[in-house]
């Protein structure tokens, strides 16, 4: 079986530390990077099977940022994208999730949040809508989210229900 290959893009290198050795024990090829730029570089260069992107970096989006960038990539849009972080995602059975968090942006409880992550749980469908700094909404669909502070028994199944 051929060993797959996943990219962590963390600032912290003992979120990296954890990951890596939970991935690594796992069977899977783990490269890491700190950063936007130090992760595009690495996804080009290595051509990983998964990235795993934190959120807050270098800049309060930097990991979102990231993301986009993949998937507006035609080369790289391909590739899974899991979102590792510690905000609430929004759950629902709606597999359209671009619609849904368009419904949760105009619901007034929820309309005043900087970021909206949702998954449909029958589809796995997930994807993020995040107010830019100039206050637009920013859309685009990932594979995943994985809870900080990270969890070996959720991280792995959810890697391994994206990779199939």
């Amino acid at each position: 079986m051929e060993t797959k290959k996943v990219l962590i893009v963390d600032d912290d290198i003992d979120v990296i530390t954890i990951i890596e050795t939970i991935l690594k024990n796992e069977g899977f090829t783990v490269i890491s990077a700190n950063d936007k730029k130090e992760g595009m570089k690495k996804i080009r260069e290595e051509k990983p099977d998964l990235a795993i992107l934190d959120v807050m970096m270098t800049t309060q989006y930097e990991g979102f940022e990231l993301a986009k960038e993949i998937n507006d990539d035609a080369e790289l849009s391909k590739m899974p994208v899991l979102m590792q972080t510690s905000i609430d995602i929004l759950t629902t059975t709606k597999p359209d999730v671009q619609a849904m968090a368009r419904e949760f942006r105009k619901n007034p409880g929820f309309k005043d949040l900087h970021v909206i992550l949702v998954k449909d749980i029958n589809t796995e469908k997930a994807g993020v809508d995040y107010l830019s700094e100039d206050g637009r909404s920013i859309w685009f669909p990932v594979d995943g989210f994985v809870r900080k502070p990270v969890d070996a028994k959720k991280i792995v199944p959810e890697i391994k229900r994206i990779l199939g």
